[in-house]
């Protein structure tokens, strides 16, 4: 006989531990499936946890390459793995795992490990190695399974050589040339990691610039520090015509002819939902051709008592939105008045080297809506602490009404940016203007000081406008 629940999770990442704590917490009872021994899904096992903890080792060492310390030299051993930089990882990595087990615990969640399927839209059976499948059925659903790298046809993965974003965290030696495709956040944020422990690395992306989600000014100053900094080489603009390993080595043939050599390729040119095996057909629940599934705005399936948030649907693919699509999704799935939406002000950030965050509508963006916009602008060069770090292209950047000077977006680039972003994300919720940075008081020398002079810069560019045409007029009149 079935064991039943009034909510079935399968997936113990963010989106399926939040997902399940909220229905507990409102007094539901819940199960929370994962085949993993441990909890976390990719972002505490696999993912954003273990390559952070790879990236700060890495910036550890570039800060201290540019900060010059006077008679102080260090070089790297050649023999050191990726594993070697990675020493916090475990301890990181195990206290994620304490404080999801805690929060299981707290909402009397029944975690069970194993392999789900469905057998039918109610009822799912799970199995694991030696054990007797257990069969649950549930009231209501969530898939929070996340995504992997995407493994298109023709590219001959091997886990040595020819690698994916999970494949290059094993590596038995930091490589001494990596060639990365693609230029997006995976791409982009491995290229500085690695350069900065030593490889020479060569990124290539069929995109105009690197992280191509961002304005083509942010791409830029990435692409120009990475360069001068760190000495990596990018493409842009440049298909990949074949790829192949042979004798330890990896071989990148661009469309241009030229042939690119390495001891590491990775190839990180998009994800895919982490659905086979669901037997998602067997519950009537619709997916993408890269086994996404699709929902509508309240998170629903195409089958209506299961909902699925996280990874697995998709786009923004982000562990923080995956923890509130998966809350908002049970307020909707048991009529609860606590979340209805996810909330439109969603900062973004890239933990690449150095950083780049945004939150808002950018300028592009605003001009291309019609929407008047102007901006306001700080060089961390010309900030007291950015001199200290030795910041040289990053920025704060300020989009906002010429009307009213409420903000509508900002972006920055530069050591800390990830951090940064949500000074400008609590003023765009609260319908804030540039007055809250004029007035605010931040402490001296910082990083935030930036957002002052951005907020004056703005300012006076709004007054320079009025002086040129005889009067405020809207973007969208002229």
């Amino acid at each position: 006989m079935a064991e039943h629940f009034d909510l079935v999770v399968i997936g113990a990442g963010p989106a399926g531990e939040k997902g399940a704590a909220q229905a507990a917490y409102f007094g539901k009872r819940v199960c929370l499936i994962e085949r993993a021994p441990k909890p976390g899904g990719g972002a505490v096992n696999t993912g954003t946890l273990p390559t952070n903890t790879l990236r700060e080792s890495a910036a550890l060492l570039d800060g201290l390459r540019r900060k010059g310390l006077y008679g102080v030299e260090f070089h790297i051993q050649s023999d050191l793995s990726v594993a070697d930089f990675m020493q916090r990882e475990r301890q990181v990595i195990e206290g994620a795992w304490r404080d999801i087990e805690a929060n299981l615990t707290q909402h009397d969640i029944a975690a069970i490990q194993g392999t789900a399927r469905f057998t039918s839209p109610q009822a799912i059976e799970v199995t694991r190695h030696g054990r007797e499948p257990r069969q649950i059925s549930g009231d209501v659903f969530l898939i929070a399974t996340g995504s992997g790298p995407w493994h298109p046809q023709g590219v001959p993965f091997d886990g040595t050589v020819i690698l994916d974003s999970r494949d290059v965290l094993t590596l038995p030696a930091v490589p001494p040339r990596l060639v990365i495709v693609g230029g997006g956040t995976i791409g982009a944020g491995f290229a500085g990691t690695f350069a900065a422990l030593g490889s020479q690395v060569t990124i290539v992306t069929s995109k105009d610039r690197l992280l191509a989600q961002f304005e083509q000014e942010v791409g830029d100053a990435l692409r120009r520090e990475m360069t001068r900094r760190l000495g990596v080489h990018v493409h842009v603009g440049v298909e990949v015509a074949s790829l192949h390993a042979q004798g330890g080595l990896g071989y990148v043939t661009l469309a241009d002819g030229t042939t690119l050599v390495a001891e590491g390729v990775l190839y990180c040119a998009g994800r895919e939902g982490d659905t086979a095996g669901l037997a998602l057909g067997n519950a009537g629940v619709a997916i993408t051709e890269r086994g996404f599934i699709r929902v509508d705005e309240k998170f629903r399936t195409s089958t209506t008592h299961i909902y699925a948030a996280g990874d697995v649907i998709g786009f923004p693919g982000r562990a923080s939105v995956a923890m509130e699509q998966a809350r908002v999704a049970m307020c909707h799935a048991f009529g609860l008045r606590y979340k209805q939406a996810v909330s439109s002000i969603v900062p973004y950030g890239v933990w690449t080297i150095p950083e780049v965050a945004s939150v808002g509508i950018t300028e592009s963006e605003a001009r291309g809506r019609g929407i008047a916009c102007e901006i306001g602008r700080a060089e961390l060069s010309s900030n007291a602490r950015g001199r200290i770090l030795g910041e040289t292209t990053g920025f704060v950047k300020l989009v906002f009404s010429p009307e009213d000077q409420r903000l509508l977006g900002a972006t920055i680039v530069g050591e800390g940016a990830c951090e940064m972003i949500h000074v400008p994300s609590a003023v765009l919720a609260h319908g804030g203007t540039l007055d809250y940075f004029i007035q605010a008081v931040f402490s001296y020398p910082s990083l935030t000081e930036a957002f002052k002079y951005a907020a004056y810069d703005g300012l006076q560019r709004v007054q320079q406008r009025i002086r040129r045409s005889g009067g405020l007029r809207s973007e969208a009149a002229e």
